[in-house]
């Protein structure tokens, strides 16, 4: 196959992996997805039925967006129906988009299910102020039809909460998907335990949240000439640290 395909199935399976780490994989469920460079209608996507931690980068599956199955490595693992569905929809829609990740995590799907979704709690939180989109449960994602309604949802934003479902992060990258998705996650685990613990929280004031948006918010993020910026957001330096941190531990995500 190319290099840069092998290059984008050695970073894929590397973020399903970190997944496992994070604790954010849910038993076989859930899916990330990238495109496939230099294909606009091609994307890897995780064999139905293996672990996070067992996925490597030559048993990832390629499939189409109409769902047909280009390079399946194993024939007992296909593609799950739901992930197809919400997937292909953003790839679909969303040139821009290299990768996507979704998560059913305890927290994210407790946020999920709060009519607020992400309260700006926290200086985590904040990052992600006015940068949210919120798509209704509609039942599992099994209806081909909805995916115009979650593309629509979606819109040119990077987030998705999925009501009473989990959490969607999109990336120009692997890298900036999974910290997107990593910083998200964080927090919702923050908001959880902040309103279960019952104490009286501090309120961040209005114009302290929007400029810490504005420090924090990355790329297209408009901001004054003197006001500084936090980090580009592309994941690049922490995905490298990460993938140090993989290569000494377990490096046969590589295979």
């Amino acid at each position: 196959m190319p290099d840069a395909e092998w290059v984008a199935r050695v970073e894929l399976a590397a973020c399903y992996r970190l997944v496992a780490r994070a604790g954010m994989d849910s038993l076989i469920y859930n899916h990330i997805t990238a495109r496939v460079p230099g294909s606009a209608h091609h994307f890897l996507i995780n064999p139905y039925g293996m672990l996070y931690g067992e996925i490597t980068a030559s048993s990832l599956l390629k499939v189409d967006l109409e769902g047909r199955v280009l390079t399946q490595p194993d024939a007992r693992y296909g593609i799950n129906h739901a992930g197809f569905i919400i997937h292909s929809a953003i790839h679909a829609a969303r040139p821009d988009v290299a990768c996507v990740l979704h998560t059913h995590t305890r927290a994210g799907i407790g946020v999920a299910c709060q009519r607020p979704g992400l309260l700006p709690l926290t200086q985590n939180a904040l990052r992600f102020l006015h940068r949210v989109a919120y798509h209704d449960f509609e039942g599992p994602a099994v209806e081909p039809d909805e995916r115009t309604r979650l593309v629509a949802d979606l819109g040119t934003l990077d987030v998705l909460v999925l009501r009473s479902h989990g959490l969607l992060t999109c990336g120009r990258s692997v890298p900036e998907a999974f910290l997107l998705m990593h910083t998200l996650e964080f927090a919702c685990r923050l908001q959880m335990d902040l309103l279960a613990s019952g104490a009286e929280l501090v309120p961040i004031p209005p114009e302290v949240q929007e400029k810490t948006a504005r420090v924090l918010g990355g790329p297209g993020v408009a901001r004054s000439d003197n006001e500084a910026r936090l980090g580009d957001w592309n994941g690049r330096r922490e995905w490298e640290a990460l993938l140090r941190q993989l290569d000494r531990e377990d490096p046969s995500y590589r295979n």
